[in-house]
């Protein structure tokens, strides 16, 4: 039987972590925003601009948030060493997760400057991809940055400090909404850019992020010592081999995730222009309510890594459960405010009448699969926490490569609903994924406790 009095802490200590980075995750997602509301204002009743940021933003989403996936193998591997109390270790994870993630960031910056020929056969109209095309390179060109601010991000969450992170974040995208006013609309004597304007923002902003890392870490005696003596010569294979370890399935989940959100959207692009714009407002604004799940989530893997470190399986236990508490109070706050508001929310990003109509009525359709989306994502942060990483990918797999997309597609085109069976297809996808995880998270703690 639920008593809150059980639970009240847990919901304080996961709230003191999860809060800071809820403000780090809206304001990562609020570079979208901002491009997107900006980007369709500029346009008006011209649904291009709007489309080419949706399209421009969706195949450069695919290996960027891959590429974020595998950072996010630091955190467990910290967590766990700071609960132990072994900072010579976790120095070395740190130094080598700088130069593994950087690395990593030039490679899929090359990756994704190499397909450009290929995204013209994508069956999208060739006027959006022409004018996606300036705004994806923008976004391209940050994806070093946005790797090394990971390092020191995921660092700095291992040992349960998530404020700085919160500070870097809120600071570095209020300079991207002002970067966005200066190209994009063309002021202070510069000319307009439009949206290729909305990626240099965003590449300026993500610049310097990690410059404001990097200043923290050598200002602040206790976390200087992490930073010493840092070169090449501190590269380790043994310590590669550990964050790729952890961190390669992670960045497989979230590919494959990530996959059917860019494969919907693409999708969308066969039905036109109105339908890519509609879907490009409707993702942003369950990304905004994704992003708190996600803070839980992580907050779920900083809390968990701690008690698995300690070995106290019935904190473990209770910290889990106290988060999927959290989401799903939260996931159906959501439901309700998409449904209620359905018909207000698509006018913050554009004029055009047909896009708002359709924006409109998939709204509710993203409101189903809210419930589904925060348990799966807690999860996840879960399996993270205890190290048990190796599952994910192939539930990933069969829930949405399997499910998601052929379900989508099939309501969509063969059964004639259009994008609103698009959408319907992650329902399947996400209650698939939420469920298995669910059951792998309840079997291991059981093992957990009865190995001590």
């Amino acid at each position: 039987m639920y008593r809150f009095s059980v639970y009240r802490e847990q919901y304080k200590a996961n709230l003191k972590l999860a809060l800071p980075v809820v403000l780090t995750q809206l304001g990562q997602i609020m570079v979208q925003f901002a491009d997107n509301v900006m980007v369709g204002n500029y346009g008006g009743d011209d649904p291009t601009p709007l489309a080419a940021a949706s399209f421009g933003g969706a195949v450069f989403f695919i290996l960027f948030i891959a590429g974020i996936g595998v950072t996010l193998g630091l955190t467990p591997l910290i967590g766990e060493l700071y609960a132990k109390g072994d900072k010579v270790r976790a120095a070395g994870l740190l130094q080598n997760g700088i130069l593994l993630y950087t690395c990593l960031g030039i490679l899929m910056m090359l990756i994704q400057l190499s397909i450009i020929p290929f995204i013209y056969h994508l069956g999208q109209p060739e006027d959006v991809v022409d004018m996606a095309i300036p705004y994806y390179c923008m976004l391209v060109y940050s994806m070093p940055f946005i790797l090394l601010f990971f390092a020191f991000k995921q660092f700095l969450e291992g040992v349960g400090n998530t404020r700085v992170e919160m500070t870097v974040t809120v600071i570095c995208n209020l300079m991207n909404v002002f970067f966005n006013w200066i190209f994009i609309y063309g002021n202070w004597g510069v000319e307009a850019m439009g949206t290729q304007g909305a990626g240099l923002g965003t590449l300026l902003s993500r610049i310097l992020m990690p410059v404001f890392m990097i200043a923290y870490f050598y200002h602040q005696h206790r976390y200087r010592f992490y930073m010493q003596g840092f070169s090449l010569r501190c590269y380790s294979w043994h310590s590669v081999k550990a964050l790729l370890k952890m961190g390669i399935p992670i960045s497989s989940q979230m590919f494959l995730e990530a996959s059917a959100f860019v494969g919907t959207g693409i999708m969308m692009g066969w039905f036109g222009k109105i339908a890519l714009s509609a879907n490009q407002i409707i993702m942003t604004v369950s990304n905004c309510a994704f992003m708190i799940v996600m803070s839980i989530g992580a907050a779920a893997t900083i809390r968990v890594s701690h008690t698995y470190g300690a070995r106290n399986p019935q904190e473990l236990a209770l910290a889990v459960k106290a988060s999927y508490h959290l989401t799903l109070l939260w996931n159906t706050f959501t439901a309700l405010v998409f449904i209620v508001f359905r018909n207000y929310i698509p006018l913050l990003f554009t004029s055009n009448t047909e896009v708002i109509e359709l924006a409109s009525q998939l709204m509710l359709f993203i409101a189903l699969f809210q419930l589904s989306d925060g348990v799966q994502n807690v999860s996840v942060g879960t399996l993270r926490g205890i190290q048990d990483v190796k599952i994910i990918m192939p539930i990933a797999f069969f829930s949405y490569f399997v499910l998601n997309l052929p379900v989508g597609y099939l309501f969509g085109f063969v059964w004639n609903m259009g994008p609103e069976g698009l959408i319907l297809g992650f329902t399947f996808g996400l209650t698939t994924a939420a469920g298995l995880m669910i059951g792998r998270i309840r079997r291991k703690i059981h093992k957990l406790k009865q190995s001590l």
